[in-house]
């Protein structure tokens, strides 16, 4: 890879713009992109009115029409040169991850590589051919899966490539268009990369628009628009519900978690604190399905403790762009004032910090990994979704007490359980009021998560499901053709 700074330099060299109908979409204004390991503004993104969003959709339906008339095989061709043109600049697309969300650049080139094909190749790979319910003497009953139109993808600051591509790719798939509205926090590599496409995708088909809440909200009240693929907070998931209430538009909200772990006695603490440690800190605990409430057995936690402490003291925290770095800093101001908060109200309440507590004493939004025992459900860190690194431990003595406090939640997204029982361990994950459950492991580690594995939550952490069939039929609606012979 070439050298970092050079290539940040000519990036940011560069205007940005929003892709409409396959040119470059008229700005009313800008607005300031920081890069949060400086707190410097590296960048003026260019703002999309609100009322360009009728043109924006007019175009996507005419692309759309055109689309929804291709065969599977015309649309996986087009996919795979996605791919092939985002691994063509991922480079440049890395450093722009890194200047604007904070995270180390290698996780931010995965984002635009490794991360983005296999979401691209794993789709196209899926079956979406007609099913057959009924064929016998009487009648052949089909049920088909057809678009659903134009989808507005709402994404979020954390993932700001990966979770584009991973709406992007069955929506196209499934023969829709698709409208992809960026995080203002992480707007810069997202408007680069369709720039890039525009060469790859016919006009129209997927469109790029920056800007704030107006923007998103006219794109959700929006009656040109059949879907909202929508990735984000449970309370802007409610407005987001809400909004599209009145014209019924088809909806994925893949909401906030609170995710639990559960520590059987008989767990290895040496074993098991690595992967518990990368579980709640990767990408600096900005994860959705992070690991965020550790509940432990009073007999082990002494001991599980001192290996958590052991294996966090080991990661290292600062600039992405730092080949040495582990864990970046938080993506934006909002978030490490939350993380800043919820700590401190928890060592007011009586919480012990075993490592961490405090943030960096550098410019930037830099917290390191921190660990916290005494933890009640009463405290903020624990009811709340923290969303940074600070990991809050919970005592129980029996089995039903952890899972009764796991569950208590209004959040389901994920959860886990560790212990070299696997039959103990599935008896106790069956449990667990959430999406998905993990055993032995939990979101970080590579065996986690596959573009296969449908994924979402249950209760306050969403409606509908990301990635696998699950996932690609939710940008389908089925129409039956039942024939008389």
């Amino acid at each position: 890879m070439p050298e970092p700074a050079a290539l940040l330099d000519a990036a940011l060299a560069l205007p940005f713009t929003g892709t409409l109908n396959g040119a470059a979409a008229p700005a009313a204004g800008d607005f300031g992109v920081e890069n949060p390991a400086t707190g410097r503004e590296i960048a003026r993104c260019p703002e999309t009115a609100p009322n360009l969003v009728g043109g924006a959709i007019e175009g996507a339906r005419e692309a759309q029409a055109r689309w929804a008339t291709t065969s599977f095989e015309v649309r996986r061709e087009l996919l795979l040169e996605v791919a092939d043109c985002l691994e063509a600049h991922a480079d440049e697309l890395a450093v722009l991850i890194t200047a604007e969300q904070g995270k180390p650049l290698s996780a931010a080139r995965a984002e635009c590589s490794a991360m983005a094909r296999g979401s691209l190749e794993g789709f196209s790979s899926m079956d979406l051919s007609p099913r057959i319910l009924v064929d016998d003497a009487a009648q052949r009953v089909e049920a088909h899966a057809r678009p659903l139109g134009v989808v507005a993808a709402i994404i979020p600051w954390n993932f700001p490539i990966h979770t584009t591509i991973q709406k992007l790719a069955p929506a196209l798939y499934a023969g829709n268009a698709l409208i992809v509205k960026p995080s203002p926090y992480t707007p810069l590599a997202t408007l680069r990369a369709m720039e890039h496409l525009r060469s790859v995708l016919p006009p129209g088909l997927v469109q790029t628009l920056a800007g704030g809440d107006a923007l998103g909200q006219a794109l959700v009240k929006a009656s040109g628009v059949d879907k909202v693929s929508f990735t984000g907070s449970t309370p802007t998931g409610r407005a987001v519900m809400a909004a599209s209430a009145p014209s019924l538009k088809h909806l994925t909200l893949e909401l906030g978690g609170n995710d639990a772990g559960i520590v059987l006695a008989d767990a290895d603490p040496r074993e098991i604190a690595p992967l518990l440690v990368r579980s709640a800190f990767n990408n600096s605990g900005q994860v959705c399905h992070a690991l965020k409430r550790l509940y432990v057995p009073s007999t082990l936690h002494d001991a599980l403790a001192e290996e958590l402490v052991s294996a966090a003291s080991k990661l290292k925290v600062g600039d992405g762009f730092d080949a040495e770095t582990d864990l970046g800093p938080l993506a934006n101001r909002a978030q490490f004032d939350i993380v800043c908060r919820l700590v401190e109200d928890a060592r007011e309440r009586g919480a012990r910090v075993l490592c961490g507590g405090a943030p960096l004493d550098r410019p930037g939004t830099f917290y390191p990994p921190t660990l916290l025992t005494d933890c009640t459900e009463s405290m903020a860190l624990v009811a709340e979704e923290q969303f940074g690194p600070a990991l809050p431990l919970l005592t129980y003595d029996e089995v039903d007490e952890a899972v009764a406090r796991a569950n208590a939640s209004e959040k389901g997204l994920s959860g886990s359980v560790w212990t070299p029982d696997i039959e103990a361990g599935e008896r106790v994950a069956a449990r667990l009021e959430c999406g998905t459950a993990w055993i032995n492991q939990h979101s970080a580690q590579p065996t986690a998560n596959h573009v296969s594995f449908p994924f979402g939550g249950v209760k306050a952490s969403g409606i509908g499901r990301e990635r696998g069939e699950e996932g690609l039929r939710e940008y389908t609606q089925t129409q039956v053709i039942n024939r008389r012979k």
